[in-house]
């Protein structure tokens, strides 16, 4: 057996995420469109393993996925048959033949985020599917500040929507940088994992510490009781992108 990596940039906006299981199970999902893809070039059912499940809306300008298969064909054909078939919202950038041992999922050392917020005068016209606009200025200092609070190891379970779990929810932030340009500002993420929406409840944080709706203590009170008050709400999935994955 082969083991294919794909690297992959979607926009998300039209899907139910990468993947959907159980109760909310959907068939409009990037994983299906590249199962349905890859079922027609090789004529095989196989297993697709990601990176970082992106959730609803969420976008990437570059996901990394594996699969098995006994197909002979050459990395370059097996590009471009996917993007010819595959929805012009989703495309395969590379495509390469890999060690046995190569798992998307199990090999990853850190996953970066970026989101995106628009703050100039106007809600930017061609962009506005892809950012989310704040419409008062946000507080830099005080967003950057309260950005050191996340550094490290601890646990994020009130930073994410996760209710019951058996697994950790422990993980480590790398680092988040802060930057604008005057027009946007981007909050980067780098873990080594991320718990489900917590790449989108920290960027809501600290866009509330930026608005000066909260202050950086907040954070401090979430680690310690593990809960979110649900007045700070979740950023806009549109603006957030999965930018990168480390092996």
């Amino acid at each position: 057996m082969r083991n294919i990596k794909l690297t992959i940039e979607y926009d998300g906006g039209r899907y139910d995420g990468w993947q959907r299981l159980g109760k909310d199970e959907s068939s409009n999902t990037i994983e299906q469109k590249l199962l349905e893809v890859i079922r027609k070039m090789t004529n095989e059912n196989v297993v697709l393993h990601c990176g970082s499940r992106t959730e609803v809306g969420v976008h990437a300008y570059e996901q990394v996925a594996n699969f098995q298969t006994k197909s002979g064909m050459r990395p370059l054909e097996m590009k471009h048959y996917f993007n010819r078939y595959l929805p012009r919202d989703i495309a395969v950038t590379y495509v390469e033949e890999v060690a046995e041992r190569f798992h998307a999922t199990l090999n990853v050392k850190n996953v970066t985020y970026v989101y995106r917020i628009a703050v100039g005068d106007t809600i930017p016209v061609f962009d506005r599917k892809y950012v989310y606009y704040c419409f008062g200025k946000l507080n830099l200092d005080k967003m950057k500040e309260a950005s050191e609070l996340f550094i490290g190891t601890h646990d994020f379970k009130g930073f994410s929507s996760v209710k019951k779990s058996k697994k950790s929810t422990v993980r480590t932030m790398e680092s988040i940088d802060i930057y604008s340009d005057g027009n946007e500002v981007q909050i980067t993420m780098k873990a080594n994992d991320f718990l489900h929406n917590m790449a989108r409840i920290i960027a809501g944080v600290l866009i509330e510490i930026g608005e000066e709706v909260q202050e950086p203590q907040v954070i401090k009170e979430i680690f310690e009781s593990q809960t979110r008050n649900e007045e700070i709400e979740m950023a806009d999935a549109k603006g957030l992108f999965l930018q990168e994955i480390e092996y």
